[in-house]
């Protein structure tokens, strides 16, 4: 995947070559610029490739957008500020009529008490915290019912406490409607913490140099973070990215 820039093309990713299992959590782990949120929309189909080819459910990034396979969350929850929390979860249903041709599994209300928001149906984003904020974007990115969620560093900008809390519903909610994630970050411990695999990309032009299995059980708590399971699986994907340098 290359860019036209003014002064000539910017490779961003060469080679890539990765299937993700239907079902796993992976994270996509790697240096600050070395394109893991370029690839996270190649497969949402926000870009479109130069080079090579993406099947999502055996179908093309535009298919699978078109009958919303996939659900997205971005860095920043983009809420529209004059609507309540179940109103923006609910925007993608009318959007194309959507909910008239496919009824949704789950209501946005009951989303929103999935991520833990029950009682805030009539917030409106400024009445909510930043974490909250997010979690109305998570609700939404899967009231059409996604069989896949991206997730480009949807935690970065929250404080360390929130982080944590949210990593938590995160693996809370991912056990119960249990979709295949596909989650971009920069912290070891978070990719550690909430995969069943880790990518480790290089510097530009990304390259895939380790793909990491973490053999820990799920439901995963707090307390694991301190076992010498989980530092050693750290100190091995820290060393990935060492070598990636």
């Amino acid at each position: 995947m290359a860019f036209e820039l003014a002064d000539g093309a910017l490779d961003v990713l060469r080679g890539i070559t990765l299937t993700i299992r239907q079902g796993d959590f992976v994270s996509l782990l790697g240096p600050s610029g070395c394109g893991k949120s370029t690839l996270l929309r190649l497969i949402a189909d926000v870009l479109t490739p130069t080079q090579g080819r993406i099947s999502v459910l055996g179908a093309s990034p535009s298919e699978a957008r078109r009958h919303r396979v996939l659900g997205m969350v971005f860095q920043q929850p983009v809420l529209l500020p004059w609507l309540t929390a179940e109103a923006n979860v609910a925007l993608p249903l009318r959007i194309g009529g959507w909910s008239r041709r496919h009824p949704p599994a789950s209501s946005p209300a009951a989303l929103l008490q999935l991520v833990g928001l029950d009682g805030f149906h009539r917030a409106r984003p400024a009445q909510l915290s930043g974490g909250m904020q997010q979690r109305v974007a998570i609700a939404r990115a899967l009231v059409s019912d996604p069989q896949i969620l991206l997730m480009d560093e949807p935690f970065g900008a929250l404080d360390a406490i929130t982080r944590d809390r949210l990593n938590e519903e995160l693996l809370r909610i991912w056990t119960q409607v249990r979709r295949t994630v596909v989650f971009v970050t920069h912290s070891i411990a978070e990719a550690v913490y909430l995969s069943t695999r880790v990518v480790v990309l290089s510097p530009r032009p990304a390259q895939i140099r380790r793909i990491v299995d973490i053999d820990l059980p799920y439901p995963r708590r707090p307390a694991m973070k301190d076992t010498p399971e989980f530092t050693r699986y750290t100190a091995a994907l820290r060393a990935a990215l060492g070598e990636a340098e």
